[in-house]
């Protein structure tokens, strides 16, 4: 079809495949952390008390203080489509944006939609798929949709700006973690890996529904569980990887923290399909960023290792609290449907930042 032209309305939103407008898929399409760093450097520092988390901690979102009680959480989050059905990216791309506020332990309220789209390539019937998909999640979450922005793009973008709240004491930054809390992850691992291994034509259709799954399942109960089983910090694990996001938190806290790869909870297939070498160049970005706080005993497989890189796509929240508490809040998350709910490591000792990752190891106890 020739610049300019539109695809005829009649043309049905079911038969295009978002995946072929895009370039790299979803949240492994993000600047590294060391080339986001540099660029952040460079700017002037934000000087208001009133602003509680910004720039400067790598942090999920930011928050402002509205009252000594009550807090504004605000983020935003834009990405190409990791499948191809409109109407599944609209609540991925929901989803993934929603989390930034629940790992801050907040309650979204309102969302504005940002959207890239080819209008002169495909319907404009696609792109309403796309947005209707992600006001079912936000009618799930309890926010609603505001307004938005849109852009004639070659290539399909989509996302939410969302202002939530929360209340101080349930507050849950990078900066809590403290040595004996236990290591949660509420969702598994391999988006990236399954995402790419679908485009090679290479994932099972029974692992491909796995993911979608996974990439639209709220964090809305694991972030209420962890605030009623007093969680001191969190993170969403997304485009950094494990490590990339834990790396952050364990900066922050000034903490060293111990992952068993072993009890790391995965999608189907994706181990085969990392030894096998299939994974995004997220991957090598990401190791690099942790590298230098990072040490893998020797008995961690190859493939293991990639998954703790894998670039993830509305991902889990990856919770400190106390481990005197982790198992019951593990019980409550895998009666609420988070059935790949895990414990997989703890926090250790003071320290500069640092991670240690191990096969197996002691399970985090009081």
């Amino acid at each position: 079809m020739c610049a300019g032209e539109h695809v005829p309305e009649e043309f049905a939103p079911a038969a295009v495949r978002l995946t072929e407008y895009v370039r790299s898929a979803g949240c492994s399409g993000k600047i590294s952390q060391k080339d986001l760093q540099a660029v952040l450097s460079r700017l002037p520092p934000v000087e208001d008390p009133r602003v509680l988390v910004g720039l400067s901690t790598g942090d999920d979102a930011g928050v402002f203080e509205l009252t000594p009680d009550l807090l504004l959480v605000q983020t935003v989050d834009v990405f190409t489509p990791v499948v191809d059905d409109p109407f599944t990216f609209g609540r991925i791309a929901a989803c993934n944006s929603l989390s930034d506020v629940y790992a801050m332990g907040g309650r979204p309220l309102t969302a504005l939609s940002i959207v890239g789209f080819p209008i002169h390539i495909l319907p404009g019937a696609v792109l309403s798929e796309i947005l209707r998909g992600g006001m079912s999640v936000l009618q799930e979450a309890g926010a609603v949709l505001v307004g938005g922005h849109s852009l004639d793009d070659e290539e399909i973008k989509a996302g939410f700006a969302v202002t939530g709240l929360v209340a101080r004491d349930r507050l849950a930054a990078n900066s809590g973690a403290r040595p004996g809390d236990a290591l949660i992850l509420t969702k598994p691992l391999g988006t990236g890996i399954l995402t790419l291994a679908t485009q090679l034509g290479r994932a099972s259709e029974s692992a491909r529904a796995a993911a979608t799954e996974s990439m639209t399942t709220l964090n809305k109960s694991a972030a209420e569980i962890m605030a009623r089983h007093g969680a001191r910090a969190c993170t969403d694990v997304t485009g950094f990887g494990l490590l990339g996001h834990l790396a952050r938190m364990v900066r922050e806290s000034g903490v060293t923290a111990e992952i068993q790869a072993g009890a790391l909870p995965l999608l189907p297939e994706v181990l085969d399909h990392a030894a096998a070498g299939v994974f995004s160049g997220a991957n090598e970005r990401n190791a690099e960023y942790s590298a230098a706080i990072t040490e893998i005993a020797p008995g961690v497989p190859e493939a293991r290792r990639a998954l703790l890189y894998d670039a993830q796509t509305s991902g889990g929240l990856l919770i400190a609290l106390p481990a005197d508490r982790a198992d019951a809040a593990l019980e409550e998350m895998r009666k609420a449907g988070l059935r790949q709910a895990a414990i997989i490591g703890r926090v250790t000792e003071v320290s500069s930042g640092r991670i240690r990752v191990v096969m197996s190891g002691t399970k985090a106890s009081p």
